[in-house]
């Protein structure tokens, strides 16, 4: 705690000021018509991530003996684009370890701002490893992702930005991976504002700064899953957990199912792309996992660096949970007409059929009945509701739910 000094933001802010943007706070009456929310829109960062400040910041400061020899790091994808680009601009060799499982488009782009990479199996843990090898190997200088006081530092310039957008700012929601983002913002708006509430959000398959203040002390996950793999860390750092401690008013999860829901709201009512580290907190707004009611509310949106492929997928996720998709499974007799009769019932609700599959052969159904797998375009988990409620009131069995 001691390592950590407000006077540093105020002096990060300063190196950043020509580096990184002062990103946008945009108002969000849709995530929650509850909560007064505003989105930090970080995802518009230069890199696409608020990594580029902490990362430029740290090798901002280093001696020329320590530039001279080189940087390394490793990261889930967004730092390490941030600490390529901070080394290429102040011409500095640097070598970045990824998880093999990374997004390609986080790869490459990280080779685009000049960094070397080591693909490393297994997730973040297992390149840090493989970074702290290099390091003593080669005598690199080690950039840590999140558990560095000077790192910290340059993502509390996010709070300074906050307050000097919006000073009467009640509540901010922040991403929690290894934690450098939040103690950043926590320390700051804290240090300034003490009766700020500030909330931290991980996922449910990557709960470590949960389990550790839980705990009141750092546990180490076994095993870690989430489609959010910005913040897919097995252990928070041992700085960033004892800032949390003091500072945070409390952290919760989403699922999957919710940070995909979350990104397709970001989407489709604002236009913002986010990947789902980045979610994470509007996730939280969204389905009222924080007690922000009627509270002048900031979600930091981290990051946006999401994989085509993967936000394919993302978006079907999302279509299901916020009741925009479904699909029926319906039991009839197999004779003419019954198929007429169930689309006729779906027209007249308003559902909109993407696709149908018709199946005779089912141990599930009757000897002389059949199954219809129907998939629709819906407005809400209400009209999904009314849909089911019509098909049955017309005598067609509904066997899911």
């Amino acid at each position: 705690m001691s390592q950590l000094e407000i006077n540093e933001v105020f002096n990060a802010s300063r190196v950043l000021k020509d580096v990184a943007r002062h990103t946008s706070l945009i108002p969000s009456s849709k995530i929650n018509p509850d909560v007064d929310v505003w989105l930090k829109a970080e995802n518009l960062q230069l890199t696409g991530s608020f990594k580029l400040r902490g990362a430029y910041y740290k090798i901002s400061q280093l001696t020329d003996e320590e530039k001279k020899r080189g940087v390394i790091a490793c990261s889930a994808g967004n730092h390490a684009q941030g600490v390529a680009l901070g080394a290429t601009r102040n011409g500095i060799k640097s070598l970045i370890c990824l998880p093999a499982g990374a997004p390609i488009s986080k790869v490459e782009a990280t080779k685009n701002y000049g960094a070397e990479v080591c693909l490393v199996p297994g997730v973040y843990d297992d390149a840090y490893a493989k970074a702290l090898e290099l390091r003593d190997k080669h005598g690199y200088t080690f950039v840590h992702p999140f558990d560095d006081p000077k790192v910290i530092a340059g993502q509390g310039t996010i709070g300074l930005e906050i307050l000097e957008d919006m000073p009467d700012v009640e509540a901010v929601v922040v991403p929690i991976g290894g934690g450098g983002l939040i103690a950043g913002i926590a320390f700051t708006l804290k240090t300034l504002r003490p009766h700020i509430k500030i909330y931290g959000v991980q996922s449910v398959g990557a709960p470590s700064m949960v389990q550790s203040l839980i705990e009141h002390k750092r546990q180490h996950l076994n095993q870690v899953g989430t489609i959010a793999d910005g913040i897919c860390v097995k252990e928070p750092g041992e700085t960033t957990f004892d800032i949390c401690s003091k500072y945070v008013d409390e952290v919760v999860t989403v699922t999957d199912d919710e940070i995909a829901a979350a990104i397709l709201a970001l989407i489709e009512n604002h236009k913002l792309v986010a990947e789902g580290a980045g979610a994470v907190a509007v996730a939280a707004v969204m389905f009222n996992k924080i007690p922000v009611k009627g509270k002048k509310t900031v979600c930091v949106v981290s990051g946006g660096n999401i994989d085509v492929s993967t936000l394919n997928r993302v978006i079907t996720r999302g279509l299901v949970k916020s009741g925009r998709n479904h699909t029926f499974i319906i039991d009839l007799p197999d004779k003419p007409g019954q198929l007429s009769g169930v689309l006729g019932v779906v027209a007249e609700a308003g559902g909109n059929v993407i696709s149908v599959n018709h199946e005779r052969i089912n141990t599930s159904s009757e000897i002389t009945g059949c199954t219809i797998r129907m998939e629709l375009e819906t407005r809400d988990h209400e009209h999904i509701n009314e849909i089911k409620n019509k098909l049955q009131e017309a005598g067609f069995r509904v066997v899911n739910n």
